[in-house]
């Protein structure tokens, strides 16, 4: 089975798409003249959108984009469950404020232990219920619920 990547002229891992197919069939005279062939003008158009997406910034473009918040990355999640300060202090910086865990108690900890348990019931399959190392399972853990 062909992988569903493939490396780029810069040495990145990009995912085939669209252009990649459509290029590839240019390069190899295979393209049909007419609907579905990519042209030129047509390639220096989505490298300007490109630019213009990344803010004209070459490096980003090279380096695979903007990186996505830390909250959404591994290096914002702790290992135990929820975030750690990096993550939530890249969600203040979206401008949310979100708190640290009150496993010791108080109105907090009695809101989040039964809309966690009542997602954990309805959202999530019998399988990642029963995982004692699934995101939910962990933060139910480390709020003591």
């Amino acid at each position: 089975m062909a992988s569903k990547y493939h490396i780029t002229k810069d040495g990145r891992r990009a995912r085939k798409g669209l252009y990649y197919y459509m290029n590839r069939a240019k390069k190899r005279g295979t393209s049909k003249s007419g609907k579905g062939t990519v042209t030129d003008k047509a390639l220096k158009d989505s490298a300007k959108t490109a630019k213009k997406r990344y803010g004209g910034c070459a490096d980003c473009m090279r380096s695979g984009g903007l990186k996505s918040p830390a909250w959404q990355r591994k290096e914002g999640k702790s290992p135990s469950g929820g975030l750690n300060a990096k993550g939530r202090a890249s969600l203040k910086a979206q401008g949310q404020n979100i708190k640290p865990p009150q496993p010791e108690g108080g109105s907090r900890k009695k809101s989040f232990c039964a809309r966690m348990q009542g997602m954990k019931r309805k959202l999530t399959g019998k399988k990642k219920a029963n995982d004692p190392n699934s995101r939910i399972n962990k933060s139910l853990r480390k709020w003591k619920c």
